[in-house]
């Protein structure tokens, strides 16, 4: 046993540290050094060269999922790959990717089930900064490799890919789990970059008219250029009057709550028309309960579809979303509004949870 201990404690001694960005404990963060992990047989390590910041990165600083020691940040990322392991076969060293914020066990009962951002637990196949260490380091761990990353196509760039990871898949899985129908009536709720890839998504889906639900103007304005037909500022105008107007009193026939609020939800629920579509991609971080207005909710008879869905990860879905940036069907680099160096990544954390200078995305660069 003292001979396997001092073996280890030799390996563990010639592998270099890199730098990582962790939540100390619950509202405190700071740069640190770890070691490079090491990647197991299906696993890989990637060289982070962009990442993004997201607003559930400063909930989880906040304690909404409990309290985390010592835990590197950060589930939105790109990279070279570093290393592989010995039964990885779609990847090599040198390999440009990007990993889905969300990294499925693709073997587990919850992922052969067909819900595979659930794989372990609920909300089981979000590791990063959750269960594991994060992407917020200069080299982070990708479990079963093959699955979980996706090569970026020569045409795009890296600070492109990296809204693949999270908030295009999010964000378009809004608008698919909504079932908007073509030329159909949708409404999304917080022009967020969530909502905002919500709002870009209903519109290739086909919607014919689109409602933004936003009070600041820069979001305003981006979610018109993303398909919205019209804007309601919720903090000038009553959101349910106004939307019932923009649909003959019909209501619409999905809506997209991307924002996390008790208040939205409800709005949700009164102005979607029975038989349509409530899809929650919002993070409700805060509160005991999301609670459903009786009357409009048809004492709970009006068929109106409650869907809820964590962002969807895997090679295949990281495909798709990168071809649609290949093809130049969308561009969401238009959302960064700021950019960082690594070094410089708790000024970025500052600078959005205070939302200064307008703040929608901050890009992290490594390079």
């Amino acid at each position: 046993m003292q001979l396997l201990s001092k073996s280890i404690g030799s390996a563990a001694s010639k592998r270099k540290m890199m730098k990582a960005f962790v939540m100390r404990t619950i509202g405190e963060t700071g740069m640190t050094e770890k070691l490079i992990p090491v990647p197991g047989p299906d696993d890989a390590i990637v060289k982070t060269t962009r990442a993004l910041i997201c607003t559930s990165d400063l909930h989880t600083v906040r304690g909404a999922i409990g309290r985390r020691v010592n835990m590197t940040l950060g589930h939105e990322a790109v990279g070279i790959v570093h290393e592989v392991g010995s039964n990885v076969r779609l990847f090599k060293q040198g390999d440009r990717v990007v990993v889905g914020a969300i990294t499925p066990d693709w073997m587990d009962q919850a992922s052969q089930d067909g819900h595979p951002s659930q794989s372990g637990a609920p909300l089981g196949g979000w590791k990063f900064s959750n269960t594991k260490d994060g992407v917020f380091a200069e080299f982070f761990h990708v479990n079963q490799a093959d699955a979980n990353m996706a090569k970026i196509p020569e045409a795009v760039s890296d600070d492109a890919a990296v809204y693949c990871s999270e908030m295009m898949s999010t964000g378009f899985m809004g608008a698919e789990s909504a079932h908007i129908p073509v030329g159909g009536t949708v409404a999304i709720f917080g022009e967020g970059p969530v909502g905002l890839m919500a709002t870009a998504g209903a519109r290739l889906m086909g919607a014919g008219l689109i409602i933004g639900v936003e009070d600041i103007f820069e979001r305003q304005k981006l979610a018109r250029e993303y398909g919205a037909d019209y804007i309601v500022d919720y903090s000038r105008e009553d959101v349910v009057k106004r939307i019932m107007e923009l649909t003959d009193d019909r209501g619409v026939d999905a809506f997209i709550e991307a924002l996390g609020s008790d208040a939205a939800f409800q709005n949700c629920v009164k102005v979607t028309k029975p038989g349509g579509y409530i899809s929650n991609i919002g993070y409700h971080g805060e509160g005991e309960f999301i609670n459903i207005p009786r009357e409009e909710w048809g004492v709970g008879m009006a068929e109106k579809t409650i869907v809820t869905g964590l962002c969807p990860g895997g090679r295949l879905r990281m495909e798709r979303l990168l071809r649609l940036l290949e093809m130049k069907r969308i561009d969401p680099t238009r959302m960064t509004t700021h950019k960082f160096s690594f070094d410089r990544i708790e000024e970025a954390f500052g600078t959005m949870d205070k939302k200064l200078e307008g703040v929608i995305k901050p890009l992290i660069v490594f390079e």
